[in-house]
């Protein structure tokens, strides 16, 4: 399992909780000694048009540093799509997050979609045909939804449940009637009992890994990757994403 991390992502690009000081430090200092870290490049204008629309683009051009910081976390989910695609399992520790990004607008601390960008780009460049992005995050992805709605060929989705083991138990079912050439996941720990959702345990994240990297080994020679989206308390972040890649490696 590899890390696509760039030190700029520690910069505070806007006054939202993905942004607050702190947030990269936090999963940093669990994950440096147990991974390997892989610097990405930004993403191109081009690779972005891939999903966005130019109005979109020059939306955000215009926020200045937002625009650079948010090239780069594009790049950075092209990056681990590519590792992934190379038998490597990889995780794009990135800022901002993008699940909410959809072609024309944005919110919820997203600007570009991240994961969609990179889905697509591998779509275009005939590395794939069939995507399964499993979004664990506490809130929907519409941005992902809306942009992949009507393309059979990308499956997006949502888990829910009142219960963790349902919820779970939800991602189970999914992942054993995928048909995918890589399972890619939006990865919120917005969800964990001591964040927002109070729902899941630490030892769950690496249970949901786990079922991916089975069910990537299963149906796509292993290709599996995850992008980082929500997770907002500090204390508990980075266990949780070790904890995640603990199960994917």
């Amino acid at each position: 399992m590899k890390v696509v991390y760039h030190h700029r992502f520690k910069e505070i690009y806007a006054d939202d909780p993905a942004a607050a000081a702190g947030r990269m430090e936090s999963i940093l200092r669990e994950v440096t000694n147990r991974f390997e870290l892989v610097t990405p490049n930004a993403a191109t204008v081009d690779d972005i048009r891939l999903v966005h629309s130019d109005e979109h683009i020059k939306y955000i051009r215009n926020m200045g540093l937002t625009y650079d910081i948010a090239l780069l976390s594009a790049g950075g989910a092209i990056k681990a799509s590519e590792l992934a695609m190379d038998g490597e399992p990889a995780f794009g520790l990135i800022r901002p997050p993008g699940h909410h990004a959809s072609r024309d607008r944005c919110w919820g601390f997203c600007f570009f979609n991240n994961m969609a960008i990179s889905i697509t780009k591998l779509k275009t460049e005939g590395k794939i045909e069939r995507a399964l992005i499993l979004d664990i995050d506490l809130h929907f992805g519409d941005g992902t939804d809306n942009i992949f709605r009507g393309v059979p060929e990308v499956v997006y989705f949502h888990p829910e449940g009142a219960y963790r083991e349902e919820f779970v138990a939800s991602i189970s079912r999914s992942l054993a009637n995928a048909k995918a050439d890589i399972i890619a996941v939006s990865a919120g720990f917005d969800r964990h009992e001591h964040d927002w959702g109070e729902l899941l345990k630490t030892e769950d994240y690496e249970t949901i890994g786990r079922l991916v990297k089975e069910s990537a080994q299963s149906i796509c020679q292993g290709r599996r990757y995850a992008v980082l989206e929500g997770g907002y308390n500090h204390n508990v972040l980075g266990k949780n994403v070790v904890a995640l890649l603990q199960g994917m490696s």
